[in-house]
C-alpha cells in the first residue's frame, strides 16, 4: 500500500520547500496544507512538538506517523521513496550532508541579515553572507566544467537546499545592489540553473515574492528602511506632493 503524505507547510518558510523539492523530485504524490503561523490552528499545535513546519505526516497501514524538522523529513523521504538524491558512496554522501548543514547556517544569517536594525549591522551580515558564498564558489569550482548541480551532471539534495537560499537573494537584489554574490561566476551559473528546475520553481506559490516583499517591509529593520526608501522614491511627483 502506498503511503498517503501531507506536508504541513507555511507559504514563506524555506525549510518547507526543501521537503517540496525533494517530493518533487522523487515523483511521490502528497498534499501541501498551509497554515498561519502566527495564529496556529489546535490541530497543529496537537501534532507539532516544537510548533514549527514543515511537518510531514504519514499514513501507512493504518497509523498516521509525525514526522518534523526538515533534516529529518529529506532523510526518510531517502529512506522510504525511490529515485535517491543522496550519492550512493557513504563518503560523498557524508560531504553532501555537511553541505546541507552549512546551507542551513546561511539561512540562519539571512534570518540576521533581513533582521538587522542597524546598517552596521547590516553591512555586517552581507559581508558574512559574502564570505560563506566564497566558501561555495570554491567547492563549486571543481564539479562546475561536468554539469550545473552542486555534484556536476545530478541533481541532489543540497541543490534541494540552495533552491531557497537563492529565492532570498532573488528578493534582496530586487531592494537593494547587494553584491553578495559579486565575483562569483561558479555560483552564479549554479543559481541560474536552480531558478530553471521545475522542482525549485513549484516549491513556492506563484505570489511567493510578493508575499516575502510584504513581510520584508512590515520588519522593524534596516531593510525595511531601504524598502521604504525605495517606494518613496518610486512615487509619481504627483503623489509625494500630496
Amino acid at each position: 500500500m502506498t503511503d498517503k503524505l501531507t506536508l504541513v507547510s507555511h507559504h514563506l518558510c524555506p525549510y518547507v520547500q526543501r521537503a517540496a523539492i525533494s517530493l518533487a523530485e522523487k515523483n511521490v504524490p502528497f498534499e501541501r496544507i498551509d497554515i498561519d503561523l502566527a495564529n496556529k490552528p489546535d490541530w497543529f499545535k496537537a501534532i507539532s512538538p516544537l510548533g514549527k513546519v514543515p511537518l510531514l505526516r504519514v499514513q501507512h497501514g493504518g497509523k498516521e506517523t509525525i514526522i518534523f524538522e526538515s533534516a529529518v523529513i529529506l532523510e526518510f523521504l531517502e529512506e522510504t521513496q525511490a529515485n535517491p538524491l543522496h550519492p550512493a558512496d557513504p563518503y560523498d554522501r557524508a560531504r553532501h550532508r555537511a553541505w546541507i548543514e552549512f546551507g542551513s547556517a546561511i539561512l540562519n544569517t539571512i534570518g540576521r541579515f533581513y533582521s538587522a536594525s542597524t546598517e552596521a549591522a547590516f553591512l555586517a551580515e552581507s559581508g558574512a553572507l559574502s564570505a560563506m558564498f566564497n566558501r561555495i564558489e570554491v567547492e563549486l569550482a571543481d564539479t562546475a566544467p561536468t554539469g550545473p548541480w552542486f555534484a556536476g551532471e545530478r541533481f541532489s539534495l543540497v541543490d534541494a537546499i540552495f533552491g531557497p537560499i537563492f529565492r532570498y537573494i532573488d528578493a534582496f537584489e530586487r531592494i537593494d545592489d547587494i553584491g553578495m554574490l559579486d565575483g562569483k561566476p561558479h555560483v552564479h551559473a549554479w543559481r541560474k540553473a536552480l531558478s530553471k528546475r521545475p522542482s525549485v520553481k513549484g516549491a513556492a506559490a506563484a505570489d511567493y515574492p510578493e508575499r516575502l516583499h510584504a513581510f520584508l517591509r512590515a520588519r522593524p529593520s534596516y531593510l525595511s528602511f531601504l524598502i521604504l526608501q525605495n517606494d518613496a522614491a518610486s512615487r509619481p511627483l504627483s503623489a509625494k506632493a500630496g
